[in-house]
């Protein structure tokens, strides 16, 4: 903990003039965490330093956890706030990434403008994350696991304990005698995680001493090979780029490696999940060589993408027997509050910040107001409000079914429609060359089905 204020400098512009926020889970490593930035020299402590905890309702013991970290944060002269969790357990992934999921939203939308969110992830986990991921078969993105640095809500994330294994954590805080809660359920060896850290890594330690060091120092390798392949994917975007689409013949010109690492990235940029090795192999090779007038389609759980002549179109995402939404009235997302809006009837609406994203957040009137179509609305083209087009005919060239259309969000400050779900926005609140705060506007039509 020693060097903490030095990797905090490092890893945030400006620091300590800044406003940090701390996950307080109640273990050891958040209450470390807490302790160590709290209690660093005045020269070195962050101007506005508060807590989050978010309470998962899913164990009895919750409320011991909850009260512990208020107590804790409390000691400290530090002011912590308890975010409630609804975790859906019926979303056909485990109960432990639905868990993370509700938890990194809570956190997201709980962020203040500018705030910075730090989480005591360590070397440990680091590690960890990384044999999950090698074991599920991850590509290069996947095995990067955590970076130190990421962009969350309105703010940042930063990991600054990546470099610190567990064991120096626990001793940090045995020698300063600080209290934590146990979550028995870490050790229950059903979970993946679990397994690794008590029966795998253990043995892995035995042979080779330096286990997790090294694992985590190849997790960081990774990281810069994706940034260069990132980088890579970008200038070939440039090139295949057709407005929403991408060019089919641009992507033939590259090798099927690029092509693949291009399309990934494609998929991610619009928010897509990513198709398993088998539907990528195909997407970049059977659907690029159909013969022409073919409308070759690769589907998977969640997305779709399919070649219309030249041009290849990834397509919105379905949902199996996805129930009416019905009418909305007076359903109203306090967005500064919360970045993130479930739907009725499945899915919700994202903001995410994003530095090229296409929304300006500070022309997005606050609050906003959902609703569906019930036929005739238009979106103004120009900043005046002219130039309008008809919803119907703009999700007809999007080439949704007229299912699918019924359940497209529309938001609408006063009776001015604003955005047609993440296909089409208002140009009043589009994003210029002079715009500060941008961000991207997510529709998430449902939840893979796994």
């Amino acid at each position: 903990m020693r060097t903490l204020g030095a990797r905090l400098a490092a890893l945030i512009p400006g620091f300590p003039d800044c406003r940090l926020c701390v996950a307080l889970s109640g273990g050891v490593d958040s209450v470390v965490l807490l302790t160590a930035v709290a209690t660093l020299p005045r020269s070195t402590r962050p101007r506005h330093l508060r807590a989050l905890h978010v309470d998962h309702h899913l164990r009895p013991e919750s409320a011991l956890w909850r009260a512990h970290a208020l107590r804790t944060a409390r000691q400290l002269r530090v002011s912590c706030t308890v975010l409630d969790a609804e975790v859906n357990r019926a979303r056909g992934t485990s109960l432990e990434a639905e868990a993370r999921r509700a938890r990194y939203a809570l956190l997201a939308g709980a962020l203040r403008d500018g705030e910075t969110l730090v989480t005591a992830q360590h070397l440990d986990d680091q590690a960890e994350t990384l044999l999950l991921q090698l074991l599920r078969g991850a590509g290069v993105a996947g095995l990067a696991a955590m970076p130190e640095r990421a962009p969350l809500g309105r703010g940042w994330l930063v990991r600054p304990l990546l470099r610190v294994t567990r064991a120096g954590i626990e001793r940090w805080a045995r020698e300063r005698q600080l209290a934590w809660v146990e979550d028995d359920s870490n050790v229950d060896e059903r979970f993946d995680r679990n397994f690794l850290r008590r029966r795998v890594l253990p043995l892995l330690r035995e042979r080779w001493p330096a286990a997790p060091e090294a694992i985590a120092r190849a997790a960081g390798h990774l990281a810069e090979a994706q940034q260069l392949l990132d980088r890579l994917a970008v200038r070939d975007l440039e090139h295949a780029s057709d407005g929403e689409a991408l060019s089919a013949m641009a992507l033939r010109a590259l090798d099927p490696a690029r092509r693949r690492n291009a399309l990934r990235a494609w998929l991610r940029s619009r928010a897509l999940p990513l198709p398993d090795t088998a539907r990528l192999t195909e997407m970049a090779g059977t659907l690029l060589a159909a013969r022409p007038g073919a409308v070759p389609r690769v589907e998977w759980d969640g997305a779709s993408v399919e070649r219309q002549g030249e041009r290849v179109i990834a397509a919105a995402r379905e949902c199996r027997a996805l129930p009416s939404p019905g009418p909305a009235p007076g359903l109203t997302w306090h967005w500064r509050r919360r970045r993130t809006l479930a739907l009725p009837g499945g899915g919700r609406l994202c903001l995410r910040a994003d530095a090229h994203g296409d929304l300006d957040l500070g022309r997005l009137p606050h609050p906003l107001e959902l609703r569906f179509r019930r036929g005739g609305e238009k979106l103004p083209l120009r900043r005046d409000g002219g130039g309008r087009r008809a919803v119907k005919a703009l999700l007809r060239e999007a080439r949704l079914t007229p299912a699918e259309r019924a359940h497209v969000p529309l938001l609408f400050a006063a009776d001015r429609l604003l955005a047609v779900g993440d296909l089409h926005l208002d140009a009043g609140v589009r994003a210029d060359a002079g715009s500060v705060r941008r961000a991207r506007l997510v529709w998430e039509r449902c939840a893979p089905v796994r």
